[in-house]
């Protein structure tokens, strides 16, 4: 077995690196979202609920109830993605591999369910950005 070259190791790290990274920035954005809508839903249990606007069409019951479990796994996916990729101990590749295609399939299904949300945009392309990093670094891999 051949030993990778200086710039192939180099790629890896960086790859690695920007994979926790990303992984870290969608958990801080899904966290911030899931915050500011429990924020806003403290807030209509306290000045009491509003009414919609004529031309606001009702959202599907359950609609925010399925973005706040797809973010919070979300948050705990990449979390867990991130000190897994920021161990500097021997790990297991294919352990490795396992958890970044999940955290990268989460990723896509929480920006997916962010799509579905007005106010939800910025959430839903760190997640995207989140996906891409990982199959980036996945790449690497191979």
């Amino acid at each position: 077995m051949t030993e990778p070259s200086k710039d192939a190791l180099v790629r890896f790290l960086e790859e690695r690196f920007a994979c926790a990274q990303s992984c870290t920035e969608c958990a801080r954005s899904c966290a911030l979202l899931v915050s500011n809508a429990e924020l806003s839903a403290v807030s209509a249990a306290v000045h009491g609920p509003t009414r919609p606007a004529p031309d606001e069409a009702p959202r599907p019951p359950g609609s925010s109830h399925g973005l706040r479990r797809a973010l919070l796994l979300c948050v705990e996916v990449c979390d867990a993605t991130c000190r897994l990729l920021s161990e500097e101990t021997h790990q297991d590749e294919y352990g490795l591999r396992l958890q970044v295609e999940w955290c990268r399939a989460v990723a896509l299904e929480c920006a997916h369910a962010c799509d579905r949300v007005p106010d939800a945009a910025a959430c839903a392309e760190q997640s995207r950005a989140c996906a891409r990093a990982c199959t980036a670094f996945l790449a690497s891999l191979d």
